[in-house]
């Protein structure tokens, strides 16, 4: 039997779950998600994918993140598990992907953008699925989300709750896909941070998080660091004003 928790539901937990497994990329969505899962869960692990991606740094962050997050709080301190990384070169070859390729970013004919890696959350959520059975985990955490995307299908709450399913019919055994930014916009996605835990954890988003498409970490924004052109960087940039009441320039 499926559980029936929605997981869209950005204040549920897994009636009897303790332990979940995080889908961190380093960017601001996830270490959101983290945080989200720290309070909720008693054992929180993170998996991380290389798959060949333009901005690769976001690797790179991750164990930064870790060690900092850690360190707001001792129950999340106590709570944070091991971290998982799967190297996934097939995926960044067969995608042909502005996040994969060096090219410029721009709509495509089929109304998405190309930095569209097509099925990619399917894949991660295969494989951390297949990871979370080994380490005894009936929960995902990811940072998908309807409200503030690019249009991504993959991002949607139809193809989640259906990936769901489908992993736990293959599995043979439940397994839930926790979404807990699914119907927010980056605005809200930073008031949940500062929910979660308070200024200290902004700062960290702000501070050591990577978002920029490009890869860039030269300048520094009051948003963090990026390019401030390209779309993840716009977007972040937008709901950090709307959150925090700058003016737009």
């Amino acid at each position: 039997m499926m559980e029936t928790t929605a997981p869209t539901d950005p204040g549920a937990g897994v009636r009897g779950a303790t332990a979940a497994l995080v889908l961190f990329s380093g960017g601001q969505d996830s270490t959101t998600c983290l945080a989200w899962a720290l309070e909720r869960y008693d054992r929180v692990e993170t998996v991380g994918f290389d798959y060949g991606q333009r901005h690769r740094i976001e690797l790179d962050q991750r164990t930064v993140l870790r060690e900092h997050i850690q360190a707001l709080s001792p129950r999340w301190r106590d709570r944070l598990g091991p971290d998982h990384t799967l190297d996934l070169p097939v995926l960044g070859r067969i995608a042909d992907s502005a996040l994969t390729r060096e090219r410029a970013i721009f709509m495509q004919e089929n109304g998405l953008p190309n930095t569209f890696v097509p099925a990619r959350n399917l894949v991660f959520l295969t494989l951390a699925a297949a990871l979370a059975y080994r380490r005894s985990i009936h929960t995902l955490v990811g940072g998908m989300c309807q409200t503030d995307y690019s249009g991504y299908p993959d991002c949607r709450d139809a193809t989640i709750r259906a990936q769901q399913e489908a992993l736990s019919l293959g599995m043979g055994e439940p397994m839930t896909i926790q979404t807990p930014l699914m119907w927010l916009d980056k605005a809200q996605t930073w008031a949940l941070a500062r929910t979660l835990g308070g200024t200290p954890l902004v700062d960290l988003i702000v501070e050591h998080t990577h978002t920029c498409y490009l890869g860039e970490r030269g300048e520094r924004h009051p948003w963090g660091y990026g390019c401030g052109t390209c779309p993840a960087c716009a977007l972040r940039a937008d709901g950090w004003r709307r959150w925090s009441g700058e003016a737009t320039p």
